[in-house]
């Protein structure tokens, strides 16, 4: 049996940008996607702490060490730039595998999006 679990989490980190005008996706800093172990394209959830919306989409790598956390396309109204937001992705994987899996979860200062 496979369930899934959490693979990857950015916790709380502060949108920079919010474009409407892209096709969709969240394009985040590659310094935080590579600590994250996330990778582009990889499909996340977005969850906004400051008004409890969530959503699912896909990674842009942005540039490294930029802090970017940007919402693209329609997500862009599902929050407003300075919201904090927690970004996760998930695997599947076996009972027995995922009882000793270990996820990837990163801290990132919250006023600069970058690693501490």
């Amino acid at each position: 049996m496979n369930i899934e679990v959490l693979k990857s989490k950015i916790h709380r980190v502060k949108l920079t940008e919010a474009n409407l005008q892209y096709i969709g996706s969240i394009t985040i800093d590659a310094a935080l996607m590579k600590a994250a172990n996330l990778i582009e394209n990889e499909k996340v959830q977005v969850v906004n702490v400051n008004n409890g919306e969530r959503l699912d989409t896909y990674v842009i790598k942005g540039e490294e060490n930029s802090g970017c956390i940007c919402l693209n396309g329609p997500a862009a109204r599902k929050a407003t730039v300075g919201d904090l937001v927690i970004i996760m992705s998930y695997a599947s994987m076996d009972f027995e595998e995922a009882k000793t899996f270990k996820p990837s979860v990163i801290f990132p200062d919250s006023n600069t999006n970058r690693l501490l």
